[in-house]
């Protein structure tokens, strides 16, 4: 069992029974990065759970509105809240966990009306409990009563702590409430339904007379899952029978119900719909000397089927990538699931099976070597600039059959670019102010457009103004030395009798030439220099930050 309660409406905590261990957290909305996970126990994992958020307006945020929002577990809406001015509300879904975790999260759907729980609660069921019904669905709670009960039944009478409402009989009417006089019943069978609900039930004054119930649905048919108990409340003689059928909407769809005393028997309904319209009543058969008894109901709505939450591949790529970063680690629960409040640095398209498409983790602050998202198959972008990745950049970039665009700018990537790289065609240029594909420039995107063979891998580094601002200043002075040395060469040649070569090209005016071409390559080495040690350091303060 994994409890969270609280005293303050924005503030809950976990609460461990068996280890009575605590850790406080904050309620945020499902359009917040804090999706609410709770890490199952590891001998529930993949079993069916029973999950209870409840909530306890009390005017705590004194505006005296109660708010209404939209409650989600797992990707999947769940129901729509409507809190009250006084007292408390809870909802309750009973489904099979699909893995380690499961989420919770509450939406903001009107302005103004700010969404808050007090508590949610997840309780371990067995396996065959609640069984007629496929494991791809889950049972959303209407009603669970308890007939003839003076007060609401739960743990530790439950020990799998549901709450069993009272339902008390009216002055006038014609129900009676009866109390067993067996002193233990044997409730080992089917859904487990304690013996506190069991010791009472209501029936009628005659046989003539029928049980009916209200069941308060929705105008349009919703699929539903009853369960209904019957356990007899005294010895019967052989003289006696109390002997019943259940109809809907005055037809029959049960065989002829005898409680057992000291024990009880169960009849349930699922893949049916009922409407506002539908009706359901205990008749007593022909045959029968003693009137139809009812102990306990249950009554559920039955889901849409269960999305399976986003690709298993990328869920796994996602978890390794934020192992390794602190500010990722922040995000939780299913990364694009619900669909409207999918994590905010990643983009999801709409499928049964959710997949990501794009990665947006441009400044995050992620350092060492490149993610591994291979398994990524369905990505068409990736953007990872201005981080701290360092290392060459991988073969299985190239690889993903969907991918379309790429942002490696301003990071320490080291090596070439890999040849599956270069052969992607689907690749193309978003052309930025810092567009490069070369060693020190601002560069960033790959594209087929300008790849080669001898593309070097793309790094981000920034030229200092000032060392442009020398080189500058060099190649003036060496040019202007060049030709003041060649004019002084010719002159002396024509003094010399050259003037039949008045367009040659004195022997010095070479060497001059070669020693300028010598320089400008010192100052455009020590310029590459320069700007890789700028680089370094940049990266290296952005590591310190």
């Amino acid at each position: 069992m994994v409890t969270i309660t609280s005293s303050k409406m924005e503030n809950l905590k976990w609460c461990n029974p068996a280890t009575q261990s605590l850790m406080s957290w904050t309620l945020y909305e499902c359009s917040r990065r804090e999706k609410r996970i709770v890490t199952l126990p590891r001998s529930i994992r993949g079993g069916k759970i029973l999950v209870r958020a409840s909530f306890n307006y009390g005017n705590y945020d004194n505006k005296n509105s109660p708010p209404t929002f939209d409650l989600h577990f797992d990707g999947n809406y769940w129901d729509t809240v409507v809190t009250l001015s006084t007292g408390s509300v809870y909802y309750e879904a009973i489904y099979v966990a699909k893995g380690d975790e499961m989420s919770v999260c509450v939406a903001q759907t009107k302005a103004g009306q700010f969404p808050f729980m007090s508590a949610l609660e997840v309780r371990s069921l067995e396996s065959n409990m609640y069984g007629h019904v496929d494991a791809a669905y889950a049972l959303f709670l209407k009603t669970r009563i308890a007939y003839g009960a003076s007060d609401a039944v739960r743990y530790s009478d439950d020990i799998y702590d549901r709450i069993w409402v009272p339902a008390q009989v009216g002055t006038g009417s014609s129900l009676i409430k009866v109390t067993t006089d067996a002193l233990l019943i044997s409730v080992d069978q089917a859904d487990y339904p304690p013996q506190a609900v069991l010791k009472n039930a209501i029936t009628t004054s005659t046989p003539s007379q029928s049980i009916i119930f209200g069941t308060d649905f929705p105008t349009a048919q919703v699929p539903i899952y009853m369960t209904m108990y019957f356990s007899e409340v005294t010895e019967l003689d052989s003289t006696q029978k109390r002997s019943f059928m259940v109809y809907r909407n005055n037809e029959s769809f049960s065989d002829p119900i005898l409680p057992p005393y000291a024990n009880f028997t169960e009849l349930y309904v699922s893949n049916f719909t009922s409407a506002s319209n539908s009706t359901f009543s205990l008749i007593a058969t022909a045959d029968s000397t003693l009137p139809p008894l009812i102990n306990a109901m249950e009554l559920f709505y039955i889901s849409d089927q269960l999305t399976d939450g986003t690709n298993s591949n990328d869920v796994a790529a996602l978890a390794s990538l934020q192992s390794d970063s602190d500010v990722l680690q922040e995000w939780g629960g299913d990364p694009c699931l619900p669909a409207p409040f999918s994590w905010d640095w990643l983009t999801c398209n709409t499928g049964t099976t959710p997949r990501v498409t794009a990665l947006y983790l441009s400044s995050y602050g992620l350092s060492g070597s490149f993610p591994d998202f291979s398994s990524m198959t369905a990505l068409e972008t990736i953007d990872l600039r201005n981080n701290s990745i360092y290392g060459p950049i991988p073969d299985f970039l190239g690889n993903l059959p969907n991918l379309k665009e790429l942002n490696l700018a301003d990071n320490q990537l080291t090596g070439s670019v890999p040849t599956s790289l270069l052969k992607n065609n689907k690749l193309k240029l978003v052309d930025t102010p810092t567009t490069s594909t070369s060693y020190g420039g601002g560069g960033g995107y790959i594209s087929p457009k300008k790849k080669s063979n001898k593309l070097p891998a793309i790094l981000g580094a920034t030229i200092p103004t000032f060392i442009i601002f020398w080189v500058i200043v060099g190649v003036v002075a060496i040019f202007h030395h060049k030709r003041k040395t060649a004019a002084i060469a010719a002159l002396s040649a024509g003094q010399n009798g050259g003037g039949n070569r008045p367009h040659g090209t004195p022997q010095g005016g070479t060497n001059n030439a070669g020693m300028a071409g010598k320089i400008v390559e010192a100052m455009v080495n020590q310029l590459n220099a320069s700007a890789n040690t700028n680089t370094q350091r940049q990266h290296q303060r952005q590591r310190q930050q």
